[in-house]
């Protein structure tokens, strides 16, 4: 059907832009919420963590259920699940009932972003793959650039609600479009589901993270965090001893043993830990440290977005020229640098300051987020590529979930060690000097990489010798 395949790519635009929305919107709106439900704004981080982690724990059978139910089956599921999570999240009146119902929504969100990519690479013509790539990633990037000022304006002058209900229509018009043009595509023959080691990943990532989330919290005894650590670690133990005799496990750690896998994957994971706590710290220190209203907080917030939209454009040339290892070394001290200075924002901090301070940010983390995601597959056999995707977006959201829980923790610890009860601007220092020096800190996983790692990607190395140009570098996170 090569005329219903030209719709495809904006059919999973569609739903990737709500979700892309939806997940840096609520930033925004956090404070807003946390007053609406009587809250302490440190507890309503666990409404990004929870959504995060259900991302990373169903992520590894999305491929899985694409190949046995089929893509448009599961696909249009998803979109299903997820305008019924966003719903749940505007009638929710309390903490729990919206971290289950952001919990709901990360389920329609682990089988979006794989599965419309699948959709893609199985019905689209492969000489219009490049176009439809770049169409259907185009909402990835719009979508956290209008987030922080869409969350802004409705939190300000309408209900914080409808910071989810917005996405009802969007859902509804995108599964009537796919159950209408995109084909149901399954696999004849397929991996047999690993059930056991998806039960241990998923208690390991669950347990792992809740644990984490909760640590120095004072929400639950010491002894039942301490409790719930313990299972994480067992599962994760249990996990990687079963998946050494396997040969296609549902997470493939052996991987890792590929070095340009391990930096961008390892490396990644810590530099995003630092950039995940961005998000969350940024709009609290603005709205409840500074006094801002949200849709100021969103409109400052706006400038680290569009920083990342700029440099997309640069990133290939960049890395070309300069090869990842200089590129990703120099540029996570570089980044890292730039995180901690915003532990120097203060309320009279001219608007200007923080403005260049967050474009730089955004500019230098999507170079950063290019690097890690291109050079993760320059060693990566063909047959094992959707594995070692697999492993690698559970990863990212697992760093970006512990930015949220590391960052509030050390709010939460600096604000109980103080005199007062209320969050201060000074209480802010220590979570961004922290988080800060976790990005600097991924550099070390840079510099034992050869000057030429990659160079089949970047064209780097063949730049001053091949006879033809290097292969363009898809930039996408």
């Amino acid at each position: 059907m090569p005329r219903a395949a030209r719709f495809v790519p904006f059919i999973i635009a569609c739903a990737l832009f709500m979700e892309n929305l939806d997940a840096t919107v609520i930033a925004t709106a956090l404070p807003e919420i946390a007053r609406s439900m009587g809250e302490d704004p440190l507890r309503l981080s666990l409404a990004m963590t929870s959504y995060m982690l259900a991302l990373a724990v169903f992520l590894p059978v999305s491929g899985w259920m694409a190949d046995r139910y089929g893509t448009r089956t599961v696909f249009a599921a998803a979109i299903a699940v997820f305008t019924v999570g966003s719903v749940l999240c505007g009638l929710s009146d309390g903490l729990y009932e919206l971290v289950a119902a952001r919990i709901v929504q990360g389920l329609g969100g682990a089988m979006m972003v794989p599965v419309g990519r699948l959709i893609l690479l199985k019905t689209v013509p492969k000489e219009r793959l490049v176009a439809a790539m770049a169409q259907m990633t185009l909402p990835a990037l719009i979508g956290p650039a209008l987030g922080p000022l869409v969350g802004g304006f409705i939190a300000t002058y309408a209900s914080w609600r409808w910071i989810f209900y917005i996405n009802v229509p969007i859902g509804l018009i995108g599964m009537a479009l796919v159950l209408t043009l995109i084909p149901n595509v399954r696999e004849t023959e397929r991996d047999p589901f690993d059930g056991r080691g998806f039960a241990l990943s998923a208690l390991a990532l669950a347990a792992l993270m809740f644990g984490l989330e909760n640590v120095g919290r004072g929400v639950m005894p010491p002894a039942a965090v301490a409790g719930v650590l313990a299972l994480g670690f067992t599962a994760a133990w249990l996990y990687l001893r079963r998946a050494r005799g396997m040969e296609r496990p549902v997470l493939d750690p052996s991987l890792l043993r590929l070095p340009t896998y391990f930096a961008s994957v390892m490396g990644g994971t810590l530099f995003r830990i630092g950039i995940g706590a961005v998000p969350f710290l940024m709009p609290l220190m603005l709205q409840v440290g500074f006094g801002r209203t949200p849709f100021e907080s969103g409109a400052l917030t706006f400038a680290g977005a569009a920083g990342a939209l700029t440099m997309k454009a640069l990133a290939g040339p960049i890395l070309r020229r300069l090869g990842f290892r200089r590129v990703l070394l120099a540029n996570a001290l570089l980044s890292g640098a730039i995180l901690m200075s915003y532990a120097a924002f203060r309320p009279e901090t001219a608007h200007w300051v923080i403005l260049g301070a967050l474009l730089m940010g955004g500019f230098f983390r999507s170079l950063q987020f290019t690097g890690l995601n291109s050079l993760a597959y320059a060693e990566v056999p063909k047959e094992r590529l959707s594995r070692a995707n697999t492993l690698s977006s559970v990863m990212q959201q697992v760093s970006l979930s512990l930015g949220v829980a590391i960052g509030a923790l050390v709010l939460h610890l600096t604000q109980s060690a103080g005199p007062g009860a209320a969050l201060t601007p000074t209480d802010f220092v220590p979570a961004f000097l922290t988080v800060g020096a976790m990005a600097c800190a991924s550099a070390l996983f840079f510099l034992p990489l050869p000057p030429d790692a990659g160079s089949e990607i970047s064209g780097h190395r063949a730049r001053a010798r091949a006879k033809e140009p290097p292969r363009a570098l898809e930039a996408a996170d």
